[in-house]
Formats: structure tokens, C-alpha cells, sequence
């Protein structure tokens, strides 16, 4: 029943979008005669659940044509069209997804003034979904809280709608930007994903594992669930897996693949040395 309703939310919203296919055309129209339309595809990492020991989800993370670093792609796309190419690029990370066979979550980056500037584009990320026939709820946006927001009143109750239609929601490196707290303040993510270099090193640095604790019993408090990216040594994650944390992204667990899903790592028991393999995709 509840699926039911996801679908037909979706299915209004899909409705009441600008075509699709006649809006990513114009966007790489616009682009290429700009000289901004780079060739790109998509590297996936997982997020995984060290207590059910399953990946949760697989974030979608840009790359070239060949497996060229992200910021290769993207300073090829000018500032005043950098919203449009993020709405476009979301659009083939679902496509890619879909077609290699994605069978749990799928995280998506977006830079939040994009629901100002391209009043589409979630809409077109809504209608992707269902092109592909990926629920919403399988659907995780990351807010980019890097980027500045200047109405987070506005700005929560765009997501609340969106959130209405199953997506589920997350803020991106939390602690990192500008906005992170207020937008807390202002609605309550699904997720929290705590910025790396707050996890750097964290179980020998006092403050940032004060700081840290405040963030997590927030989100406790709120119901979020954190996620402790960036983990790469077997000490930053006992440190988080003693607070109780079990959502975990980072090179200790798998390094992106690119065009597919790879396997986790994960570690087994008390012992540091053994280590349990399994493929959640």
C-alpha cells in the first residue's frame, strides 16, 4: 500500500514535469556550443552496514569517460551551467545504475540551489527513477552542504515535498560547510553523513571525538542515522563502531569501481586480521 502511493506520487509529479528527453537535450545543447558538454560516467561505492554486514547503498560518484578523476569532468563545465549539467549527470548515474544491475540503494549527489535554478530537477530525477523502474524510496539525495544556502526555510520545504514522494534524504559532508545546522534546524535528514576530516585520525583526537558525539546523539535525538565516511584505518572505525555507529563509507571497505558495484570488506569479530567478503550489490 505504502508503495502504491510512492508510485503515485511519482506519477503526478512525472506529469507535471517539462519533458525529459526535450530538457536534457537542450541542456547539452547549450553546453556543447559553450564547449561544456565533457563525456562522463560514474564510479560506485558502497555504503555498508557493518551489524547486518550488507551494503545499505551505492553512491554514484562522477568520473571521465575513462576513469578520470571527478574534478577532470566537472571544471569543463562553466559556473553559470553547473546546474544544469548536475541535474543531466544524475540523470545517467540513475541510467548506469539501472542497467549494471543496482539492487539496494542508490545514493546521488546534487548541489541544493539547483531546485531554485532548474525547477525540474528533481522531477527529471523522479521520472529517470521510474524510466528505469527504480522505486523512490530506493532513491537517497545528498544535499551538498558545501554549497550556500541562503533560504533554509524554502529550501526544507522543497525537500519535504520531494520527501512526501518516498526519496529519502541526506546532507553531505556534515561539518564541513556552511549550512549544515541550520538546515538541521530546519528539517531532519534521513541520513547524516559526517565529513571525512572529522574522521581523520578521530580515535586519537580528543576534539573532533566531542565534536563527533554532539552530531551523533543530535541525531539520535532527531531519529537520523549517521554514516562515518571517508573511514580508511581499522582505529577510525572501532573508534565509531564503539559509539554505536553501524553506516560506514570508505577505502577500508571498498574503493569506488568504476561502471560497477563492487564488493565490501568487512571487519569480523575482535580479531583485526579477519575480514568478511561479501558483494550487496
Amino acid at each position: 500500500m505504502a508503495q502504491d502511493l510512492i508510485w503515485s506520487e511519482a506519477s503526478r509529479c512525472m506529469r507535471n514535469a517539462v519533458p525529459m528527453p526535450a530538457r536534457a537535450t537542450d541542456q547539452m545543447q547549450a553546453m556543447a556550443s559553450r564547449g561544456a558538454a565533457p563525456a562522463f560516467s560514474y564510479a560506485f561505492q558502497p555504503i555498508v552496514d557493518t551489524v547486518a554486514r550488507e551494503v545499505f547503498s551505492y553512491e554514484a560518484l562522477i568520473r571521465g569517460p575513462a576513469n578520470e578523476p571527478a574534478f577532470r569532468v566537472l571544471q569543463q563545465v562553466p559556473d553559470d551551467l553547473k546546474h544544469q549539467f548536475d541535474q543531466y549527470s544524475r540523470i545517467q548515474a540513475i541510467t548506469l545504475a539501472a542497467r549494471i544491475g543496482l539492487k539496494v540503494n542508490l545514493n546521488l549527489n546534487f548541489l541544493p540551489r539547483s531546485l531554485d535554478l532548474c525547477a525540474d530537477a528533481i522531477r527529471n530525477t523522479c521520472k529517470a527513477a521510474a524510466d528505469n523502474f527504480l522505486p523512490l524510496d530506493r532513491i537517497i539525495l545528498e544535499v551538498t552542504e558545501g554549497e550556500v544556502i541562503h533560504d533554509h526555510a524554502h529550501f526544507a520545504a522543497l525537500l519535504n515535498e520531494y520527501r512526501g514522494m518516498g526519496i529519502k534524504l541526506a546532507i553531505d559532508d556534515f561539518g564541513a560547510g556552511y549550512s549544515g545546522l541550520n538546515l538541521l534546524a530546519e528539517f531532519q535528514p534521513d541520513q547524516v553523513k559526517i565529513d571525512m576530516n572529522l574522521v581523520r585520525g578521530i580515535e586519537k583526537h580528543g576534539p573532533r571525538q566531542a565534536i563527533v558525539r554532539g552530531i551523533a546523539q543530535v541525531c539520535v535525538d532527531l531519529g537520523i542515522d549517521v554514516i562515518a565516511e571517508g573511514v580508511e584505518t581499522l582505529q577510525e572505525f572501532r573508534w565509531f563502531e564503539d559509539q554505536g555507529i553501524r553506516l560506514f563509507q570508505g577505502y577500508l571497505f571498498a574503493k569506488p569501481a568504476f561502471e560497477q558495484f563492487p564488493a565490501a570488506f568487512y571487519p569480523r569479530g575482535s580479531c583485526p586480521r579477519e575480514w568478511h567478503k561479501s558483494v550487496g550489490a
